[in-house]
């Protein structure tokens, strides 16, 4: 993702805690009442002179603590008991909108078509390849026979999760590695495949703690792979590993803690590349992928505030950077002189427009773009520089470069996709300026995108600033201030929540619900600026932004004054926790996923996952203006002896971005001090993480869990 919030593992208490928490905790279990659980405080004192009575749920191994989380979930179940049948309904008309039997549009790559299917019942994909008919360019025209790469159904059997990290093919075609992550924390392990048999390769050593997949060298028996701090989870060394001598050998190590590191091959195939990224500066390192006893070749040398990414193209690299460019720039230089001082431009900044990221052909450039807060691809002739751009009529919507595998084509696979319409994959022929449909996703039970209204609307902010919402309703639904109204955010990282379509949501829309997202600073509809302008010291103005939005939707009638809902994750928790704290009377409810409150105590300890990462999101509150400023707004630290709107909180135990102490502590002191009778829940998914379920039926249990939980506290009983 463009990344979540990366934050938290494991907090270890003094034992004269530990013990005192395991002999005084006291918790309601008694699964014939709706008496909320009650945490015993015990006090524990942090920097600052500041006390934290629920910190002892940060012992992950502490089975008292394992107590509490199950004796939320069952009060959840218990308060929700009665709405299980509008759960199950939910989840079976999500489900049966979803073509269960079905395949992904295949992509050409070195003389295979690749794609994943699915089968009927089965939560997982199959990942499969046919081989190629020379010259013949459409996949459909090829009747070769389908070969099997990956079924992941049968690495699931008799796991409660499963999830793939990466697959990736050598380049001879015969042999395959994959990671996977079998509990949700997203440390996975490297497992090979020889795919002239098809069977999994006995002889090579599992490879643990690797943060994703790996990738090929063009010898076919070296791989690359990045691994991971198993305390702290940052992503901090590199290594390589040859399948033949099953030597592993350490090839980098990122010294410093507020970088993480990832390695991979181009597009062209020419090149392993070494990313550290950070915040607000990234540094490359590459070598020829013909050679992988070779040493690398560092490309730009990191600067503070110099961000840029690279891309191979013949015989010279494309940059594209903010190198005196908030909104980037598009240079390149020669494959033998890559530091900057031999960056020429080819694309000169625009303040209006944010050049995102490149896609390269051999005679075609394709520069996605933002403008105006909507993406637009942006098409170049390599060759005599004629350009030309691809565009939409909708006022919102979302189109990508979809994957373009090849460079030898002046094919561009593209995306397409609305909050009414359900996302389309094209082929357009640059040259002579032609599309076509390859597929829709298909949506079950009589879908007509004609039957949904979208727009886009300004709210105006406490300091004036006009802030976008994307809304799709029915047209059945009144737009005259009676309507239900769910409002969703994120507004960090520079991640922009773009209008997209989802099937499962029109379980709300088609009860009357209008759905609507808040594109707040913090995000980056309208480029860089807007990020800055909702991060570390300006980090409030998303909050305030996503309120204006809230009271704006009222004023136009878009929702009833009491019935406005919210909803957000990760980062977004953290926003459903500074709302509440900031104007808890506007919402009807909220649904905090994997929310991050506990900012100040999280950034504080270095030992948290990934939290050395975040300084230049959150800031450093080592320094005391940091401090102030995130004590001021951090939601755990704020929650006051007040009336709070009804909510349901989520978290995985395994979650390796927000910890689920974080949830569990925030809950725990909503319970003691908010003064009303609105329901308050804390669900914990006991086998997952960050993500939630991995298998694809899965997680629309908890999607409906979600919406369930909204409809009753308007009386929608189916």
């Amino acid at each position: 993702m463009k990344k979540t919030i990366a934050i938290s593992c494991l907090f270890l208490l003094a034992t004269l805690f530990n013990a005192k928490a395991q002999e005084n905790t006291t918790m309601n279990q008694n699964p014939n009442t709706k008496t909320p659980p009650v945490c015993t405080k015990i006090d524990k004192q942090l920097p600052n002179n500041r006390t934290d009575s629920y910190y002892w749920l940060n012992e992950r191994e502490n089975p008292k603590v394992i107590d509490h989380l199950n004796a939320e979930n069952a009060y959840t179940k218990q308060v929700m008991g009665h709405t299980e049948p509008l759960q199950e309904k939910l989840y079976t008309e999500m489900v049966a909108r979803i073509k269960q039997d079905d395949a992904s549009v295949p992509y050409r790559s070195n003389g295979y078509w690749y794609y994943t299917r699915t089968e009927e019942k089965k939560e997982y994909p199959i990942y499969c390849r046919k081989k190629a008919v020379e010259k013949i360019l459409t996949y459909n025209k090829t009747n070769t026979d389908e070969q099997i790469l990956l079924n992941v159904n049968q690495l699931a059997e008799g796991k409660s999760f499963c999830q793939i990290g990466g697959i990736d093919i050598s380049t001879d075609n015969t042999l395959l590695v994959y990671g996977v992550d079998y509990i949700g924390r997203r440390q996975y392990e490297l497992h090979f495949i020889d795919l002239t048999t098809g069977k999994a390769i006995a002889d090579i050593p599992t490879i643990k703690n690797v943060s994703g997949g790996a990738t090929w060298a063009n010898d076919n028996q070296t791989i690359f792979y990045a691994k991971e701090d198993t305390l702290t989870l940052r992503s901090d060394r590199v290594f390589k590993f040859n399948i033949n001598t099953k030597k592993e050998t350490l090839i980098y190590q990122e010294k410093d803690e507020t970088f993480g590191v990832g390695v991979y091959k181009d597009k062209t195939d020419q090149y392993i590349i070494i990313a550290a990224y950070q915040t607000l500066s990234q540094e490359y390192q590459f070598l020829d992928a013909n050679k992988p006893e070779g040493k690398f070749k560092l490309f730009q040398k990191r600067q503070r505030e110099l961000e840029y990414s690279i891309s191979p193209y013949k015989d010279k690299f494309y940059i594209t950077t903010n190198l005196d460019a908030k909104n980037f720039r598009v240079m390149e230089c020669p494959k033998d002189k890559t530091d900057k001082a031999n960056w020429k431009e080819v694309i000169a900044h625009n303040p209006d427009v944010k050049i995102e990221s490149l896609e390269i052909f051999d005679n075609w450039l394709v520069v996605e773009e933002r403008s105006k807060g909507l993406n637009q691809l942006h098409i170049i002739n390599q060759n005599n520089k004629q350009e030309h751009y691809l565009n939409f009529g909708e006022k919102a919507y979302t189109i990508y470069a979809a994957t373009n595998a090849e460079t030898n084509t002046s094919l561009l696979r593209y995306g397409y996709t609305s909050m009414a319409q359900p996302n389309a994959t094209y082929d357009y022929d640059m040259q002579n300026r032609t599309k076509i449909l390859l597929k829709q996703e298909p949506v079950l039970g009589g879908f007509d995108a004609k039957n949904y209204t979208t727009d886009r609307i300004f709210a105006t902010a406490s300091d004036g600033t006009l802030v976008p919402i994307s809304l799709v309703y029915s047209k059945k639904t009144p737009i005259d201030g009676t309507a239900p109204l769910l409002l969703y955010g994120y507004g960090s990282y520079g991640y922009e929540v773009d209008p997209t379509f989802s099937a499962s949501r029109l379980s709300l829309i088609d009860r009357g619900f209008v759905f609507a997202i808040a594109h707040i600073r913090g995000g980056q509809i309208y480029g860089k600026q807007w990020y800055e302008d909702g991060k570390m010291f300006k980090k409030k103005n998303t909050f305030n932004d996503f309120i204006a939005c809230g009271e704006h939707l009222i004023k136009q009638q878009y929702a009833a004054p009491n019935k406005l809902f919210a909803s957000g994750g990760s980062a977004g928790g953290l926003l459903m926790g500074a709302i509440i704290n900031i104007k808890p009377e506007l919402w009807r409810g909220i649904v905090a996923a994997v929310p991050f409150v506990d900012v100040v105590t999280t950034m504080l300890d270095e030992t948290i996952p990934l939290t050395t990462g975040e300084f230049d999101e959150w800031g450093n509150p080592k320094t005391q203006a940091s401090y102030d400023y995130m004590l001021s707004y951090s939601p755990y630290d704020n929650v006051e002896r007040k009336q709070y709107p009804n909510m349901l909180v989520t978290t995985g135990l395994h979650d390796s971005q927000v910890q689920y102490f974080e949830p569990a502590k925030w809950v725990a002191k909503l319970r003691e001090l908010k003064t009303d009778n609105n329901t308050l829940l804390l669900y914990t998914n006991m086998e997952a993480g960050h993500g939630g379920a991995s298998g694809r039926f899965q997680r629309y249990k908890e999607i409906a869990r979600e919406y369930a939980f909204f409809l009753d506290l308007i009386d929608i009983k189916e």
